[in-house]
């Protein structure tokens, strides 16, 4: 398998590059654009560098088919830093949008410069500039992802190729991110069981095309693939990426917040409306499903009441029944590579990155 190890050093290194070039462009704006730039910064920290590894991965499996010995690019470790900026951004504005304080044991974006405008003594509402400069800081970030982008492709023979599927990766994550908070307040308006459709939906665009797919298919894209690899990668990448998200629903009600970094049951309290929570109303009789309806979304939930929803879903079957569907797109996923046209030795990373996306605990 190849390192991760090498993937994370080669992404960390081009962002901190990149960010020296940033601020260095910035010295003449002064010490509060400063500020604002370190925030950036701050949230390409850390991280399993997912989407990196897999779009480094898309790339191994065709271009080491056609050229057993190529080597990594500039191009790609580009493209691959590009992917973690765009994933720093989203995770800014999710934030956000679910009044989320804490990401990875640390405050979310907008509770740290809601902190530094109180450690400065500025003047206001530090909440409402917390959450304002958040926006701006995610537009930066995005901003940021499409300025390496277009670097990694610069003169490339495949650039138009690796352009549209970025521009598509980004149209639909964005629809995705609607649907998600659309879907808290039309669930109750459409029938329970059109629920965990609508929920996978939301699983299908906001995650599992801009978490898996679509950095697969970048990679293969950079490497010149043709159509049928295109094929076989994306029927590898989407239903990893479901099951992918499938599992960090499961994590945001059932996670240990010592691994996760977020608080146990904090996507109870957020009131998210994931496949977990539309099948265990499907199994619900009226007052069951009436007090979990009135329980989900609230943020002074406690430790006992979030147990009790915990409680709740399992005695629904809805979490083994996440389990199973998991492990369905887990195989989907796995009979996607059976006889593809790829390296085999990238495709037994792909195996081994499927399998940590989804048996994880964090």
């Amino acid at each position: 398998m190849t390192s991760s190890t090498l993937v994370q050093d080669a992404v960390a290194d081009r962002l901190e590059r990149f960010f020296a070039q940033r601020r260095e462009e910035s010295d003449d704006y002064g010490p509060d654009a400063a500020l604002f730039l370190e925030a950036a910064r701050g949230t390409l920290l850390g991280g399993k560098r997912l989407r990196a590894r897999f779009c480094h991965s898309g790339w191994l499996s065709v271009a080491r088919e056609a050229l057993p010995e190529a080597a990594e690019t500039a191009a790609l470790w580009d493209l691959c830093a590009a992917l973690e900026i765009f994933q720093s951004a989203a995770l800014v504005h999710d934030d956000l949008i679910d009044n989320s304080d804490t990401r990875r044991g640390r405050p979310a974006a907008h509770r740290a410069l809601e902190e530094q405008h109180r450690d400065l003594d500025w003047a206001g509402d530090a909440e409402a500039f917390g959450r304002a400069s958040a926006i701006l800081l995610g537009d930066l970030l995005v901003a940021w992802s499409d300025d390496l982008m277009e670097q990694a492709i610069a003169e490339h023979p495949h650039a138009a190729a690796v352009r549209e599927e970025y521009a598509r990766m980004r149209r639909v994550v964005t629809t995705g991110q609607f649907l998600d908070i659309a879907e808290e307040s039309a669930w109750r308006v459409n029938d329970a069981s059109t629920h965990a459709a609508r929920a996978l939906r939301v699983v299908s665009l906001k995650s599992a095309r801009y978490s898996i797919e679509q950095p697969l298919v970048l990679g293969a894209a950079l490497a010149g693939a043709d159509a049928e690899q295109i094929a076989a990668l994306r029927g590898f990448g989407h239903p990893i990426g479901v099951a992918f998200q499938l599992r960090d629903d499961v994590l945001g009600i059932f996670g240990d917040e010592s691994v996760t970094g977020k608080p146990a049951g904090d996507d109870l309290r957020e009131g998210k409306r994931t496949v977990l929570i539309a099948l265990a109303r499907e199994r619900l009789d009226g007052p069951a499903r009436e007090e979990l309806d009135a329980m989900l979304g609230d943020r002074s939930l406690t430790e006992q009441q979030v147990q009790r929803m915990q409680s709740v879903i399992r005695a629904a079957d809805a979490l083994d029944r996440v389990e199973e569907m998991i492990t369905e797109h887990a195989r989907s996923a796995e009979a996607a590579l059976v006889g593809a046209r790829l390296e085999a030795a990238a495709v037994d990373d792909l195996r081994d990155l499927g399998l940590a996306a989804t048996v994880r605990s964090s």
